[in-house]
């Protein structure tokens, strides 16, 4: 599987969880030139409180685009560790 953007592989494994649709990949899996902090977090009543990433190609910045979870709750034990995306990051095999 690869996460893709702006025709650029952000992620790239065979190792990915799938939980509510969204593949989960490793975060050692990561392209980290493409990834920068973001201070935006969320909270999921069964997962826990999220932390999330803006993807960076080149001059293009899409805002907390990716997500992971650094202490998931028990109920999400499998995506400690992952990353996950969304605002039109495409996963491809």
């Amino acid at each position: 599987m690869k996460a893709m953007w702006n025709d650029t592989v952000l992620a790239d494994g065979d190792d990915t969880v799938v939980v509510e649709g969204n593949h989960y990949f490793p975060a050692a899996s990561l392209r980290r030139e493409h990834f920068r902090e973001s201070d935006h977090h969320s909270v999921c009543p069964w997962k826990g409180t999220a932390s999330y990433f803006d993807v960076v190609v080149g001059d293009a910045v899409n805002a907390q685009a990716a997500w992971y979870y650094p202490q998931p709750k028990q109920a999400a034990a499998q995506i400690a560790g992952r990353v996950a995306f969304w605002k039109g990051v495409r996963v491809v095999d």
